[in-house]
């Protein structure tokens, strides 16, 4: 009866990920089969917890969820809890020595989410990046190649800042709706506006300012990360595979003709199998 839960819950992992993360969920069918459960468990967690606001609209209950799964993860011994994500994900912190603080960390910065504060400042944001996307592209890393993991985390870092900054760009539009402004308040000042205006504004010169500082950070992070990528060994790939898409992302919120303000820039799934497929074979080798 263990095994048929297990592949149960393996089940629903995968789909609670293909449905909330689809861009992970395709990279991590690029990684190999007997490691590709616990890349999943890792990405079903990191949509648990990105998305409390959406599900709880209040911030006290939204912490108190928080608290939850630094219970779950922090406990020892291997009960199950009954929800396949917490069951899975403690499976792979086991099976794999990943280390629990990070995770106590990711749990910690996604308070931030709850809330209406505006971002203080580029290093906050920054920071706020480190400890959610990064520390996830980091955890992937160590659960496809321990050893060599470690000498990739500054990669990692470069790798989640462009990442998770491309992301907030792509959810203004929701962001906005919420009343939440994750732009930093020094890159809004230097704009010539605030996040009060910021958020409930009607745009204007001075957030188009805003939007063009945070690609250009968006991409400054990812030339970084893309100048190292090429020293990445082919069984770390899968963990910073997403960021194969980073890039069109970014020249797509450029190019729309739409101010990203209202309109969040999309891909084709065509495209993202293609940008995907062809990182996965080549990695980041010029072609």
């Amino acid at each position: 009866m263990a095994g048929t839960s297990n592949i149960k819950n393996g089940d629903i992992v995968m789909d609670a990920v293909r449905a909330a993360d689809h861009d992970r969920y395709l990279s991590a069918l690029y990684a190999p089969a007997d490691k590709r459960g616990a890349l999943l468990a890792l990405y079903a967690f990191n949509a648990e917890i990105a998305g409390v606001r959406d599900r709880i609209h209040e911030p006290l209950p939204g912490e108190v969820r928080l608290q939850w799964w630094r219970d779950v993860i922090a406990a020892d011994g291997d009960a199950e809890t009954g929800h396949p994500t917490a069951d899975a994900l403690r499976a792979t912190i086991a099976a794999h020595h990943l280390p629990k603080t990070a995770f106590d960390n990711m749990l910690e910065a996604r308070i931030f989410d709850l809330y209406d504060d505006p971002m203080p400042s580029r290093t906050d944001l920054e920071g706020y990046c480190g400890e959610t996307a990064a520390a996830l592209i980091q955890l992937a890393a160590m659960v496809l190649d321990p050893v060599a993991a470690p000498g990739f985390a500054e990669l990692a870092g470069r790798a989640g800042c462009a990442q998770a900054i491309t992301g907030l760009l792509l959810l203004l539009p929701l962001h906005r709706r919420r009343g939440q402004c994750f732009m930093p308040a020094d890159i809004l000042a230097a704009a010539g506006t605030t996040p009060e205006e910021f958020v409930k504004g009607e745009g204007g010169p001075a957030a188009e300012r805003t939007v063009a500082a945070m690609i250009a950070l968006a991409r400054e992070h990812l030339s970084a990360f893309e100048k190292g990528a090429p020293r990445l060994p082919v069984a770390l790939r899968p963990a910073f595979l997403p960021l194969a898409l980073t890039r069109a992302y970014l020249d797509r919120t450029e190019k729309t003709g739409r101010s990203p303000l209202a309109a969040t820039a999309t891909l084709s799934i065509l495209r993202r199998h293609w940008l995907l497929l062809r990182h996965a074979m080549r990695g980041w080798t010029p072609l």
